[in-house]
């Protein structure tokens, strides 16, 4: 297992014990799980060699709660995204519907790669830091010219 150490800490995954005498040096595997709620582990995070405490498929972090969709507004976070939310609000008095939005900070994995413009699944889980109490869970990739701020229920 030779991940690219850019911390200045030496990172690596809790779950294994990397100096184990039975295993050699090649036979490192990698600690992945299965996050449940239906949702299948991408690929890429067995494959890739990243570290992510806060990964929810080989970190810690468990989801729990609020399973919700929307757009990515902004990617310009290191490993945190904007997520979009659009819904409509009823207005008894005109009994009308208004249209509002919500933009709520997300956890992103090393093992989605994410444009402006997705699709995501985001789901609840323990607070990360300050602002962030929800991770990326799957990605759908936006058609070719989808407006981000455009207003789209889903």
């Amino acid at each position: 297992m030779s991940t690219v150490q850019t911390e200045r800490a030496f990172q690596k995954q809790p779950q294994l014990f990397l100096a184990s005498k039975k295993q050699s040096a090649g036979d490192k595997k990698r600690y992945v799980k299965s996050i449940g709620l239906k949702i299948e582990t991408p690929k890429t995070a067995e494959e890739r060699d990243y570290i992510d405490h806060k990964c929810p498929f080989t970190g810690d972090v468990s989801i729990r709660g609020r399973m919700l969709r929307g757009v990515v507004v902004s990617t310009k976070m290191r490993r945190t995204i904007i997520v979009r939310r659009d819904y409509l609000q009823w207005i008894r008095k005109y009994k009308r519907f208004e249209k509002r939005h919500t933009k709520i900070p997300a956890h992103l994995s090393p093992a989605f790669d994410v444009k402006e413009g997705d699709l995501v699944q985001i789901g609840e889980c323990r607070p990360l830091s300050k602002t962030v109490h929800f991770n990326v869970v799957s990605v759908k990739p936006s058609a070719v010219g989808a407006d981000k701020k455009q207003f789209r229920v889903f």
